[in-house]
C-alpha cells in the first residue's frame, strides 16, 4: 500500500516502543513485563509485582496516563471475554495490560475492568460497518467471516490481584485520518452482569498505539493489503502526542521475528487514578471522510447495536 512513509532509522519514539519507555521505574518495568507475558497469573508473579510496586514507592512511579477522546465508534454493552476476534481475519495480537494505581506507588488495581475496541483489518468497526474507512477497501461484508456485525473486536476483561488483563485479538487496520490504534477504558466499582460489565465508573479513557515500522509492514500482508490509501503515521496523528508509553505506545514482541504474519505480543502498564472519572465522551478522534455513508460515526449505529 502507499503511505506517508517515514525514515526507517531508529528514533527516540521507536526506542520507547522497544523498551516500553523510560517513565516506568526500573523495578516496575521488569515486573510489569513478567506479569504481562506470564501465561497464567501465578502466585509467584503476583508476589514479584507487589514487591516491585512497593520498591517503586521510593524510586518513583509511572506518570499518570493521559486521557483522550473515546472517539466516534464507542458502543455500550461489550461482552466480558478474552478472545474478541469472532473469526475476523488478521495478524494475531495477544494484548496484555497491567493496571496500576499511579497515586499509590503503582500498586496493582485488583478488579479493574479493561474495555477495548478497535477496527478490523480494513478499517471497519462493529456497529458501524458501512462507515467509509477512507482510501480504497472492500466492503466489510466481503471479509467472509461469521463475526457478529454489532460485537466483533470489542470486549472486557477484569483484572486479578496482579492488575493484569489479557486479550486475544488481531492487529488493527487503519482508517482516514487516524493512525493504527486500539481504544480502551478502565472501569472500577462495577461488576460482571449478564455477560457484560455494569455499574461503577470510568477512571480512564485512552488509546493504544503501534510503532510505524511494524504497522506498515503488517499492512503489506493479507488481508490488510486490500485496503490501499494514505496511512497516517504517529507523527501526523491527531490524538497521539508523542509521549511514548505514558501516551499509550505499546511495546511489541514478534512471535516469530522472521515472519510477522505469525503475530505479535503487546504490553503496556496503564497507570490510572482509581478515584478519578473520565469517560472521554464528546470528543472527535477521527470521523471518516465527508463521503462516508449514513451509518458513519456522528450519526446513529445500527438498530441492533444500539439496543
Amino acid at each position: 500500500m502507499t503511505g506517508n512513509h517515514k525514515d526507517k532509522s531508529i528514533t527516540r519514539r521507536r526506542a520507547l516502543a522497544v523498551t516500553g519507555g523510560t517513565v516506568v521505574a526500573g523495578g516496575l518495568a521488569v515486573a510489569g513485563y513478567q506479569a504481562a507475558f506470564a501465561d497464567t497469573a501465578t502466585a509467584t508473579a503476583e508476589e514479584a509485582t507487589t514487591a516491585s510496586a512497593s520498591a517503586s514507592q521510593s524510586s518513583g512511579c509511572m506518570t499518570l496516563m493521559s486521557s483522550v477522546t473515546e472517539g466516534p465508534y464507542y458502543l455500550d454493552g461489550a461482552l466480558v471475554r478474552k478472545d474478541i476476534t469472532e473469526g475476523k481475519s488478521g495478524v494475531p495480537l495477544t494484548l496484555r495490560l497491567t493496571v496500576v494505581d499511579a497515586t499509590d506507588g503503582c500498586t496493582p488495581v485488583k478488579g479493574a475492568a479493561v474495555e477495548i475496541w478497535h477496527c478490523d483489518a480494513w478499517g471497519y468497526y462493529s456497529g458501524y460497518t458501512t462507515a467509509n474507512p477512507g482510501g480504497s477497501a472492500p466492503a466489510e461484508s466481503e471479509d467472509g467471516s461469521t463475526a457478529d456485525d454489532d460485537t466483533y473486536l470489542r470486549g472486557y476483561q477484569i483484572a486479578g490481584a496482579n492488575g493484569v488483563v489479557k486479550f486475544e485479538t488481531i492487529f488493527p487496520g487503519w482508517y482516514t485520518p487516524r493512525t493504527c490504534h486500539i481504544h480502551l477504558k478502565v472501569h472500577t466499582g462495577g461488576q460482571k452482569e449478564d455477560g457484560t460489565y455494569e455499574g461503577g465508573k470510568v477512571n480512564y479513557t485512552g488509546q493504544l498505539f503501534f510503532d510505524d515500522t511494524i504497522a506498515e509492514e503488517i499492512f503489506t500482508l493479507e488481508p490488510y493489503s486490500k485496503h490501499s490509501g494514505s496511512y497516517t503515521t504517529l507523527d501526523d496523528d491527531m490524538v497521539y502526542d508523542g509521549g511514548g508509553a505514558s501516551s499509550g505506545l505499546l511495546t511489541l514482541e514478534a512471535v516469530h521475528k522472521k515472519d510477522p504474519s505469525k503475530g505479535y505480543k503487546g504490553f503496556l502498564t496503564v497507570a490510572v487514578d482509581p478515584d478519578a472519572e473520565n469517560t472521554g465522551a464528546g470528543g472527535g478522534g477521527g470521523t471518516p471522510p465527508g463521503d462516508a455513508p449514513s451509518g458513519a460515526p456522528g450519526g446513529t449505529p445500527s438498530a441492533s447495536a444500539s439496543s
